[in-house]
């Protein structure tokens, strides 16, 4: 059965989407640690990170630095953290967090926001990877 995310890729379900190559995607996170929390994902679905080829591993991280860098120039941040744990879907995620505090990387406390502003948020790191 397909994950979650390769629903959201095959347009089967609703995201935020911030950029999406031949075999990337990558779109806010509906239960934010902080605002503009974001995921990146290969197309492929693969469960763990290090089963991918090293082709598109490589590719992902290059992906998710190119996402990473719009996000900060999008969202005012001390940095932007980078994890890999995702247990809870079965298909490979790079979590990019902007950091105010290290509160903001432990996947504790959640961000609200209104579809308007997780619309607005998407729109303006979108707008950034031009620039980035």
């Amino acid at each position: 059965m397909a994950s979650i995310f390769t629903k959201i890729i095959n347009g089967e379900l609703p995201s935020y989407k911030i950029a999406e190559t031949e075999d990337f995607y990558a779109f806010l996170d509906i239960n934010p640690n902080s605002k503009g929390h974001t995921l990146c994902i290969p197309k492929k679905e693969v469960n763990k990170i290090f089963d991918l080829d090293e082709s598109t591993y490589m590719g992902l991280m290059a992906f998710s630095r190119r996402v990473a860098k719009a996000l900060e120039k999008a969202v005012p941040c001390e940095r932007i953290g980078m994890s890999v744990i995702g247990l809870e879907v079965p298909h490979v995620h790079v979590h990019l967090i902007p950091l105010h505090t290290m509160e903001d990387a432990r996947f504790v406390s959640k961000q609200k926001l209104s579809k308007e502003e997780f619309e607005a948020l998407a729109a303006s790191i979108a707008a950034h990877l031009t620039r980035a």
